[in-house]
């Protein structure tokens, strides 16, 4: 088990799905958690399942830097501070308003607004609200930064812009940043699921294939959030790969695959 007593996390997109699932792992395992999203009503309906009162729901829209300073802000007055940062929310890459494949198109036949959106959200969203809490994160010399990205294949693959392409992108930010911020006491790594992951509760097929558990990342999470991986950075995590059997840092080091770049000396 893993305590996280005494640590404060952000989690995006945690008003539904994958960000709300690990929230809910975070604020389990001790930590008080800001469930933020831009539908506040839904972030505040998920944050009120945490039995001891230790969370918290915010309305915020990352595209926005007012709105990314006002969460970081509600934060640290509400909970004490702000010590974790998951970088879950994504423009979704299939759901309401978009056309049956989603945005699973060839790139010549993506709606030029769907795919705006997407990587405006995905990254510079990310990049807003990333950039105002590690200031905080360098000030008390500890801090996790965690992009959740995607496969390999997700990110190279036909008919994979928008979507891969943001989460391309989110990999050479968890290089950069990492880079940055080396020698800081704040961490940056990213952790995907390792494939398609059931992201809407009770389904568990796509397309007659099975699909992941939504806590397939939890573990890895928890591990990543907690002082056992202090000088781990700039690293991928792979949550399928973790192993429970294992101690924790035996376990991260076998879910850990090599970076989605190539790193140069």
């Amino acid at each position: 088990m893993i305590d996280l007593s005494g640590k404060v996390a952000i989690v995006t997109g945690a008003a539904q799905g994958l960000g709300r699932v690990m929230a809910g792992a975070l604020a389990q395992a001790g930590a008080g958690v800001a469930f933020a999203d831009i539908n506040g009503k839904a972030a505040e309906e998920a944050a009120a399942e945490v039995a001891d009162g230790g969370a918290i729901g915010v309305a915020a829209d990352i595209n926005k830097l007012a709105d990314c300073e006002r969460l970081v802000s509600e934060c640290r007055a509400r909970l004490g501070g702000v010590h974790i940062l998951v970088n879950a929310a994504r423009r979704p890459h299939r759901g309401p308003g978009l056309p049956p494949q989603g945005n699973s198109l060839p790139f010549y036949e993506s709606d030029p607004r769907i795919w705006q959106e997407t990587v405006q959200t995905n990254v510079v969203g990310t990049f807003f609200l990333t950039r105002t809490v590690t200031p905080h994160l360098m000030a008390q010399k500890w801090g996790r930064i965690i992009n959740i990205t995607t496969s390999s294949s997700g990110m190279s693959g036909a008919r994979g812009s928008p979507y891969g392409l943001t989460k391309a992108a989110l990999e050479a930010a968890t290089l950069i940043w990492a880079a940055d911020l080396q020698g800081t006491g704040v961490t940056v790594n990213s952790l995907l699921p390792g494939g398609s992951c059931a992201n809407d509760p009770g389904k568990v097929t796509r397309s007659g294939k099975p699909l992941l558990p939504m806590d397939i990342m939890n573990p890895a999470l928890l591990w990543l959030a907690s002082n056992l991986s202090d000088g781990a950075s700039g690293n991928r995590y792979v949550g399928k790969l973790w192993d429970p059997k294992l101690p924790p840092d035996e376990a991260a080091a076998r879910a850990m695959e090599p970076p989605a770049l190539e790193r140069r000396a």
